[in-house]
This record gives structure tokens, sequence and C-alpha cells, in this order.
């Protein structure tokens, strides 16, 4: 944490502009892996930091404060993380240690936007020659442009589910930077095309089905993006404030640090974040309790789903109490307030494009579901087509 502490810093005073210009930040993302940003969460005798789940998620909220994008790239490789160390043992686990020991950067390649359905890939693993091969087509590739090494999910021919490791740069691999929405810019969300890519049996592992663990950390990772961007907006209002000089005829004092309903507004927005953070690890204890139980080998149908449920939660909550915080934050200032010089628009973009993924109305539904009904929490947030 101390080494990565004075490079959030720099990453800071440069995020607007990299927003503005849409620069990839592939020099930044070095910085943080030199200071071990991809070894956090394993053991000290293994090589890493030994953060607990609880420093990873509040680092993961300074990284965002910082600049969102960055928690969102490398959440391919936390999942991918805290799968390999949750397992247990055996060949292919001590392997894929090995591989994040070594310092690697994985990014995923799981999303497709075809007409396959819901919970289907067109993406195929097949064998050829003795080789396995990989041929499709993924999108929102999050993070793989800076990765080494890839993790994608296809299908054998036999409509199994698998998900494979490949190198970032294998023959028959094509990255398209081609990611165009309003927000998270470069996090690098656009197209792979996998042509004969040739794939190591020990890097084939059976797609997960069931209860599952991956969602509620893969979810986690997004609201410290958004817990993040909310104390970035309160500080941005802050200080915009703070150096005002020009206010209103009609205003409650004649400057705005001074103005009470200013200051209300202001006070608001911290509050909002204090409870946004808050239930960000409220969500994280629980979660915490199965991954434990998952590594001992005795997890309980209900620890899985106290985790998934209690994501869901501070899902709706934060997302919710986010976004309509980095509204207000307009309201402190006038006509001023948008100009692109501040890049406040920003945090707006950036909140929404994060908050679209999963969206509220379907967690909310699955709760009221689970809570009513008893029924299955849901765990397998996929789109498709319906046939």
């Amino acid at each position: 944490m101390a080494r990565l502490r004075p490079l959030l810093a720099r990453i800071a005073d440069t995020a607007a502009d990299r927003d503005r210009r849409r620069r990839l930040p592939f020099e930044e993302v070095r910085w943080l892996r030199e200071a071990g940003i991809t070894t956090v969460r394993l053991p000290v005798e293994r090589g890493g930091a030994g953060l607990t789940l609880d420093e990873l998620f509040r680092l993961l909220v300074e990284l965002g404060e910082a600049d969102p994008n960055f928690p969102q790239l490398l959440r391919a490789h936390i999942m991918f993380n805290e799968t390999v160390l949750h397992q247990q043992d055996s060949p292919q686990r001590e392997r894929w240690l090995a591989l994040l020991e070594s310092g690697a950067l994985v990014g995923n390649a799981i999303s497709e936007t075809g007409s396959a359905a819901v919970g289907r890939v067109s993406t195929r693993i097949t064998e050829r020659d003795g080789r396995l091969l990989l041929n499709g087509t993924k999108f929102y590739t999050t993070g793989s442009l800076y990765a080494d090494w890839i993790q994608v999910s296809a299908e054998r021919h036999s409509g199994e589910s698998v998900r494979v490791l490949v190198r970032a740069d294998a023959p028959g691999v094509a990255q398209r930077d081609d990611w165009d929405g309003f927000g998270q810019l470069t996090t690098s969300s656009g197209t792979i095309e996998f042509t004969d890519v040739a794939v190591d049996p020990a890097d084939v592992a059976v797609g997960e089905s069931g209860r599952t663990l991956r969602p509620a950390v893969a979810q986690l990772v997004l609201l410290s993006c958004l817990v993040g961007i909310a104390r970035n907006a309160a500080a941005d209002a802050t200080h915009f404030v703070r150096r005002r000089r020009r206010s209103y005829s009609h205003a409650s004092a004649e400057l705005p640090k001074d103005d009470p309903l200013v200051q209300q507004l202001v006070g608001g927005l911290h509050a909002t974040n204090f409870a946004a953070e808050a239930t960000l690890h409220a969500a994280v204890t629980p979660l915490k309790r199965a991954l434990s139980a998952l590594r001992a080998g005795d997890v309980t149908d209900e620890e899985l789903d106290r985790a998934e449920i209690a994501v869901s939660k501070a899902h709706v909550v934060i997302v919710e109490q986010v976004l309509a915080a980095i509204t207000r934050t307009f309201d402190v200032g006038g006509a001023s307030i948008v100009g692109r010089e501040l890049a406040l628009d920003r945090h707006w973009r950036n909140a929404r494009t994060l908050a679209v993924h999963n969206p509220v109305l379907y967690k909310t539904r699955g709760i009221g579901d689970w809570a009513i009904n008893g029924t299955d929490p849901i765990y397998r947030w996929t789109p498709g087509t319906v046939n």
C-alpha cells in the first residue's frame, strides 16, 4: 500500500486529461505493476503483499478516486486471482498461482454481442490434429490490451462450458480498441478476435455452474469504482466552492463558501460518500466468510447466498446514492461549473457507465423474489437472445 499510494496522486493529476484525449494509460499501468498491484492479494510467502479482502477494496476505492478506469481494467485480474486463491489444491491451481506470482496481468474475454442464446457463447474450443484451438469474437474485453494473459469463455461442440487461458500476444489473437461508450473511456473494453489460437490443455477449466462467488467479487470491484468517483466528485465540488468568488443576487451569503444552502449541499455529498463506502465494506464481510469456507471445502449454500444477496443490496444502494449525489454536485455552481476545463462531466459519465453493468431494476427484483418467496439468488447475469 505504501508503494502504491504515491502513484495514485500522479494518476489523479492526469485523469481529466486522459479522459479528454482518451489516452490509454499504458505507462500508468506499468507504474502500478512495478509497484506490485497485480500481487497485492497473494500471501507474503508467495511473493505478494498479503492484503486482506477489506484492504483490497479500500485500495480499489482509493484507486477509483484517482481514476475509476483503473480498478475496472484490473477487474478481470482480481476475479481470476480470487478464484485461484480459493480453489481446492490441484496441479492447475499451482500452475496458475505461479503465473500470478510472476506478476502477470490477466484480462478477460467473456462477453459477446452476437446472437448466442442467454447463458451460451459462440466462441468454440475444438481439437484438430491433436491440438486444442480457440475460435470466436468477444466484446467488452475490459483490461485485455494491458494484459499478458486473457481468460476466455468458450464452449466445446458438446455444449460444455469452459474457461481457457491464452497469452494476449499468442498467434491468432487480434485486439481492437473500439470501445465507444461515453464513459470509462480508457478501460480497453473493445473487441478481441481469436482465430485458431493454440490452447494448452493445462489451461482449460470447466465452466462454473450453480452458485459461485465470481459475480459478487466482480460487482464489488465496480462498486469500488463508484464509491471512488463519489469521493472525487465531492472533493471537486468542495474545491470549486472554496475558491469561488462570484455569487447571486438572491444567494444567502456574499460568498458561496459562506452560503448555508451550499454548505448543506456539500455536506450531503460527503455524507453520501460515507454511507456508500460503509455499504461497500458491509458487503465485503459475508463475501470474505464465504471465500474462506470455499477454500476450506465446507462452504454452504446459505453462505454463498448471503454473500450474493449482500452484494446485490449494496449494488442497489450505492448506484442510486452515487448517481444522485453526482447530479447534485453541479448545483454548487452556475454555468461555469460545466466548463470543459473542469471536466466534472466525466464523473457522471463514468458513474452512469458503471451503473449499467447488471441493471439495478433486475437486482432489486431478485432481492425481492428472494425475500418474499425464498427463490435462489440470481448468480448468472448473462445477456443473450431468447429463442
